[in-house]
């Protein structure tokens, strides 16, 4: 089999190309090394895929590349490709998220479409639904992002389904909850908090710290990921979660227990954009994919704890 994965070289991208190079299938890996963070990072995130013989890589945007022959007899498309960050995408910086997060979405559906419609895989975020009174979230719920990036996230995903719709392409979306492990983005809070606690510094953290996530680990989005294109029905969302609500002050003591560091906690205030609860009714997401959150969350800071001494 071969599969196109957009945004290889990027977090969960990279997890999800190794995946798929252990399994025999041949990757093409896109990615365009936008310059949300340092490219070294990505590289080294590609370090093991590119010593693979079944891994091809094209450096590139969706926008700009002539996607035809990328695409021709790919069995999967996995469209992880995005300008990432909640924060970021407010003012002028906005232009870059419906670039790279609309219209790079819709001309890959359409050149798709020219490449005889293999099943596309799309990487949304729980960053869609917003402030919503009632929990957990389900995907018939309503969606209203308080930030940009969800809107952009949120237009990409009508665009999925308006293409299933009208001509047939079989697209599937999966929203992510809060996903965090070992190549998580030097921005995302967990890597921030992990490397402030080692060099004893002081943790920033947004807002009193009783704000709850659904943290999930990459290696079950990469399952749920995976699924979804041999198993996701056509035109469907599913929310992929690891299955528990969590405090982040919780989260601040289990990433001290695990570091041994004692934490310099320092409050500011609330950013723009930033939900203050999510938790995923992943009851769609275990009916069709088969979808079961396998790493627990004191394991999975371990592993990303791990990670990060390593690369010391």
């Amino acid at each position: 089999m071969t599969a196109v994965v957009t945004g290889a070289a990027g977090f969960i991208g990279s997890h999800l190309t190794e995946s798929l190079l252990a399994d025999g299938v041949e990757v093409i890996g896109i990615d365009c090394f936008t310059d949300y963070y340092a490219r070294s990072v990505k590289e080294e995130n590609l370090a093991r895929p590119r010593e693979h013989s079944g891994f091809r890589f094209v450096e590139g945007a969706l926008q700009d590349l002539d996607l035809a022959p990328l695409l021709e007899g790919a069995d999967h498309v996995y469209h992880l490709a995005a300008q990432a960050g909640v924060r970021a995408s407010w003012g002028s910086e906005f232009s870059l998220y419906a670039e790279h997060n609309v219209l790079a979405t819709q001309r890959l559906l359409e050149a798709t479409l020219a490449a005889g419609r293999p099943r596309v895989v799309y990487a949304s975020s729980s960053s869609v639904y917003g402030v919503t009174p009632t929990l957990p979230l389900r995907e018939d719920g309503p969606c209203r992002p308080v930030s940009p990036y969800g809107v952009t996230k949120l237009a990409a995903e009508h665009l999925g389904v308006l293409y299933h719709r009208t001509y047939g392409l079989p697209t599937v979306s999966l929203r992510y909850f809060t996903v965090f492990g070992p190549r998580q983005r030097p921005d995302m809070a967990f890597h921030r908090f992990f490397k402030a606690a080692r060099a004893g510094e002081p943790i920033h953290v947004f807002g009193d710290g009783k704000q709850t996530r659904d943290f999930t680990f990459v290696s079950d989005i990469v399952a749920a990921t995976r699924a979804a294109a041999v198993s996701g029905q056509p035109g469907s969302v599913y929310n992929v979660g690891g299955g528990e609500r969590v405090e982040l002050n919780h989260v601040l003591k289990l990433i001290e227990k695990i570091s041994a560091c004692p934490l310099h906690i320092q409050h500011e205030e609330n950013q723009k954009g930033d939900m203050r609860d999510t938790f995923a009714d992943t009851t769609a997401a275990r009916r069709d994919l088969g979808f079961e959150p396998r790493v627990r969350l004191e394991d999975g800071l371990a592993r990303e704890w791990e990670w990060l001494g390593a690369r010391s």
